[in-house]
């Protein structure tokens, strides 16, 4: 492992490797590619891949095993696709209840090389799961996954809250495990981060039924709350305590300019509220979905409702199924593809795995209609959608598990890059025969699939 406790308080460039692969692995030191995955990560939004130099050549990306059917050839070595990639959900589709499904593990064997085409194809994570630094998920799912992760193919629901940090001074940060979201927080750029502990802390009349632990007391920070203007709540992630937590949300919503303990006449002076996503229920190790941040924004908007005598409360979410966020996904993957597989144009096909019709395939769907490529939705039923049921959003093609999904993909690509370099004749599968990716000669036992790149093709940019 090369990730070091200080690269996790810092939310740095963090990689996993897999101890199978350790064996395998140089002794060189990768400082290219971890300089690249920070670049990725902290500039993403404001880069023009156009006029970004290559990445450097003595940069590359950590080895992967062999495949079974070229034993000689290490997969660093493979082609890559520059035609197509991959975008993936995580909870029901790679994982569940913290445990990866069995098909996922094989699915990202087959993305990294081993399989029958002889390539790599690129792939990024889309989540709206949350509540700690892009680099510990990444940890997470490169020890579950036994892959390497990189937070430069990561993004969590609350990734895109970057964004807002100069926006805000003083903003309360809601959700997850102890004092995780306040890191998250501050590690994006917010400079005044407040949670509710702090605020329990001031005034414990607060929430009546929450006391804080002693622990909980130790990590809040004690300010005079009554003086102190909150500009926005985010809610970065799942809440521990939804009665405290809504509490606080529709003091602060009721409240005259966003301070603490006093109550606006009109109800409309209150901060903005921003949710990292809308997701009511998600898949996790019990048998049936659980209540997710979706619900709990619900509540607070009809309680709010009621509260104010019919006073509608208009929140904001990110994550998918919002365009914001595919957009953002779409900037992050062009960069991944550049930096790691030095393909400097943006994927003509994505495909997208989810397991959540009124997320994950309404998103893709949507962001379909606009973008200048395709996104291509394929619904899962290893998670929230359950077999037998009619799908509120309609995917693309619906598959058992994410190997399927994969798999799925990767014939479709085979089977319009041979309609392409044959015309369409069935007769001509001869063509096929010695072409790679990269449109070298290669024999082989493998079934390449031919690149055909478009003159100057512009598509993957969404329209305006």
């Amino acid at each position: 492992m090369t990730a070091t406790e200080r690269d996790i308080k810092e939310g740095g460039p963090v990689v996993i490797t897999p101890e199978r692969m350790m064996a395998q692995r140089s002794q060189s030191q990768h400082g290219g590619f971890a300089a690249s995955l920070e670049t990725a990560r902290n500039e993403l939004a404001e880069i023009d891949l156009e006029e970004e130099a290559m990445i450097s050549p003595t940069s590359s990306s950590p080895e992967t095993p062999s495949t079974p059917a070229s034993p000689l050839t290490p997969a660093a070595d493979l082609p890559t696709a520059d035609s197509f990639a991959f975008a993936f959900d995580i909870d029901g589709v790679l994982i569940r209840g913290g445990r990866p499904i069995p098909e996922a593990i094989e699915a990202m064997k087959v993305l990294n090389g081993e399989n029958e085409y002889g390539m790599k194809v690129p792939y990024i994570f889309l989540t709206n799961g949350g509540g700690k630094t892009e680099a510990e998920r990444c940890i997470d799912l490169s020890r579950q996954l036994d892959i390497e992760v990189s937070p430069a193919q990561f993004i969590c629901g609350h990734t895109p809250m970057r964004e807002m940090v100069e926006k805000y001074e003083t903003v309360l940060v809601i959700g997850g495990e102890g004092e995780k979201c306040r890191q998250v927080a501050e590690g994006y750029g917010f400079r005044d981060v407040v949670t509710p502990g702090d605020i329990i802390k001031d005034n414990e009349a607060t929430t009546p039924f929450r006391k804080l632990t002693d622990e909980e007391r130790a990590n809040s920070r004690k300010r005079n709350h009554g003086e102190t203007k909150i500009e926005a709540i985010f809610v970065f992630a799942d809440s521990r305590d939804w009665a405290g937590d809504i509490q606080i949300i529709l003091d602060l919503a009721m409240s005259k300019g966003g301070y603490i303990g006093t109550l606006s006449e009109t109800f409309d002076e209150g901060p903005p509220i921003y949710f990292s996503h809308n997701d009511i229920v998600w898949s996790a190790a019990h048998d049936n979905v659980r209540l997710g941040m979706g619900a709990l924004r619900k509540m607070v908007e009809m309680l709010f409702k009621d509260l104010t005598k019919g006073k509608e409360l208009e929140t904001i979410a990110f994550g998918k199924p919002q365009i914001g966020t595919f957009e953002f996904a779409t900037r992050l993957l062009q960069q991944w593809r550049k930096d790691e597989h030095r393909i400097n144009r943006p994927p003509e096909t994505v495909y997208f795995v989810g397991d959540t019709p009124e997320s994950d395939i309404r998103g893709t769907n949507q962001f379909n209609d606009k973008s200048k490529n395709e996104w291509y939705s394929i619904l899962v039923k290893t998670g929230v959608y359950q077999e037998g049921t009619e799908p509120a959003y309609t995917p693309n093609v619906t598959v058992n598990t994410v190997l399927d999904a994969v798999q799925h993909g990767m014939k479709r690509e085979f089977s319009k890059k041979m309609q392409k370099a044959t015309g369409g004749l069935t007769n001509g599968l001869g063509v096929l025969k010695h072409l790679s990716l990269n449109r070298e000669s290669k024999v082989g036992t493998k079934t390449p699939i031919l690149e055909i790149s478009e003159p100057s093709s512009e598509v993957g940019t969404p329209s305006s």
